[in-house]
């Protein structure tokens, strides 16, 4: 059950969470345009809604990044449980494609998304306990390579994170092309100079926390 909360746990009127959602689909739209650095006034003026209707819906700045958020890791765990569906292997490949074109979309949020946000912690939980078991299973059905661990998983969303942020404006595709080569790079090879096992180790759970902070 999530956690997260921004304002009160009672039911909005109607005219109250059509401002709600308006003013984070204006949010969405100035962060896209000019990162987190934009003001609240910009995004009110956007919405359509005064600076005070929105403190009311988000006391802070903070709060409304918070809730964007926490509708994205909402979203990284949806995309999970469908493509647990998958008996065929192929469902890492999914999640990590709906992965890659959320963060497209919202790359301002990006440097909170992973971690540093309090925002629906449970649901970003999940999608980490379900990339291992969809990993585990692609690797059964051998599309990966038995050596790929949930790290090198976790370090191909930095990646496509940092594409991303950089590439956003003058080639908003360009982290499927580094997605595919990746991929192919995961495969199973049978004979040439990459068959054998890597030689460097994988990342542990204990450095990506490190590397995190």
């Amino acid at each position: 059950m999530a956690t997260h909360k921004t304002t009160s746990d009672k039911p909005l009127r109607k005219d109250a969470a059509e401002n709600r959602r308006r003013i984070l689909d204006a949010a969405a739209q100035v962060f896209f345009a000019s990162g987190l650095e934009a003001g609240v006034e910009e995004i009110a003026r956007v919405a359509g809604v005064g600076i005070g209707t929105l403190y009311r819906r988000f006391p802070s700045k903070q709060a409304l990044i918070d809730e964007m958020v926490g509708e994205m890791r909402l979203g990284l765990a949806a995309a999970a449980r469908e493509a647990t569906g998958r008996e065929d292997g192929s469902g890492l490949e999914a999640l990590v494609l709906e992965t890659g074109k959320l963060q497209v979309v919202q790359w301002a949020c990006l440097p909170q998304l992973w971690d540093h946000s309090n925002a629906e912690p449970e649901a970003l939980a999940e999608f980490r306990t379900r990339t291992a078991e969809l990993l585990e299973t692609a690797q059964q059905c051998g599309r990966i390579r038995s050596d790929i661990t949930p790290t090198d998983i976790t370090m191909l969303f930095w990646a496509l994170r940092g594409i991303s942020e950089t590439s956003h404006s003058a080639a908003p595709d360009a982290w499927q092309r580094h997605l595919e080569i990746v991929f192919a790079g995961m495969r199973p090879v049978t004979d040439g100079p990459f068959a054998g096992p890597l030689h460097t180790k994988a990342l542990s759970a204990t450095q990506v926390r490190k590397i995190n902070r």
